[in-house]
């Protein structure tokens, strides 16, 4: 079916974008008034990082979840799903790789449509029908098409930033001979409400491209109840893995379909991911609106 944009979603992610601009031009601002000239190697260093998180994203998630790149005689039938749902999205073909663990889950990473992964544990395989695992595959290929991780790279420069200060404002203060020690203090202040203030809207931010990737695989696949189904699979199954399993692979979890967490570890406000019921909620409006109900 063809790709249609929700309007709102649009609105609410260019919100958050322009609220991150302002955060960061305060901050710069803010930092040239009270201690020039102090942060030309601290950019540097956030500015090498964020490349080598953007350009190797890809490397690191596969090793950090040891999941491995599979060619399509070791899994034929994982490799046509994936195919039929990039002519259909007009992306080109990704490297498809396959995790050991008993947590059901799926992940998308790289830098842009060339240069993409799109992995699955062997466990999600077992767990779903191929209409829910076709549902998830274009899920994380929504991601790819949305260029998802440029948007978290980028959006996560000022939190960054404002961390690395936040955390050595006293080193900083003790090896500065401008006699600003009273600046610093002030800089350290003003870096945690930035940093605090950064994080909230870059979860909103992950939040929302998770309900875009949703409305993706269900345009993508014409089935919305595919992907509810198996987002509700995923998560029964999930809540009775062992605790020691899912610390395994959180590490990654904003990249996952579903967090390895439990619903009640972590504040909604700091989630990198809707609540699941929030999700099957706008998966049921976009049902409602493809069989014309809206």
């Amino acid at each position: 079916m063809k790709w249609k944009r929700d309007w709102g979603l649009t609105r609410r992610v260019f919100m958050t974008w322009a609220l991150l601009l302002l955060v960061y031009l305060f901050f710069l601002g803010f930092l040239n008034m009270f201690l020039p000239g102090r942060f030309g190697m601290l950019f540097a260093f956030v500015i090498v990082f964020g490349l080598i998180q953007y350009f190797f994203s890809a490397k690191l998630v596969l090793m950090s979840t040891r999941a491995r790149i599979v060619g399509e005689d070791e899994y034929p039938e994982l490799h046509m799903m994936i195919g039929k749902l990039c002519q259909a999205a007009d992306l080109p073909i990704p490297k498809i790789a396959v995790m050991p663990s008993p947590v059901p889950n799926a992940f998308a990473t790289g830098r842009n449509p060339k240069n993409s992964v799109v992995a699955v544990t062997d466990s999600i395989m077992q767990t779903l029908n191929r209409e829910e695992l076709e549902a998830v595959l274009a899920h994380e290929l929504s991601h790819v098409k949305n260029r998802d991780i440029l948007t978290m790279t980028v959006a996560s420069f000022i939190a960054m930033l404002a961390s690395l200060i936040m955390q050595n404002a006293l080193f900083y203060s003790i090896f500065d001979n401008r006699n600003s020690n009273g600046a610093w203090i002030i800089a350290w202040v003003v870096s945690i409400a930035v940093w605090l203030f950064a994080t909230i809207l870059m979860m909103s931010l992950s939040r929302y491209r998770e309900f875009a990737a949703d409305r993706g695989s269900a345009y993508m696949t014409g089935n919305p109840a595919a992907l509810q189904s198996a987002l509700t699979k995923i998560s029964g199954r999930m809540d009775k893995v062992p605790a020691k399993k899912k610390e395994e692979i959180s590490g990654a979890n904003m990249f996952y379909i579903l967090p390895a967490l439990s619903g009640k570890s972590f504040k909604e406000l700091f989630a990198t991911h809707p609540p699941l019921e929030k999700r099957l909620a706008a998966l049921e409006k976009i049902d409602q609106e493809m069989k014309g109900f809206s």
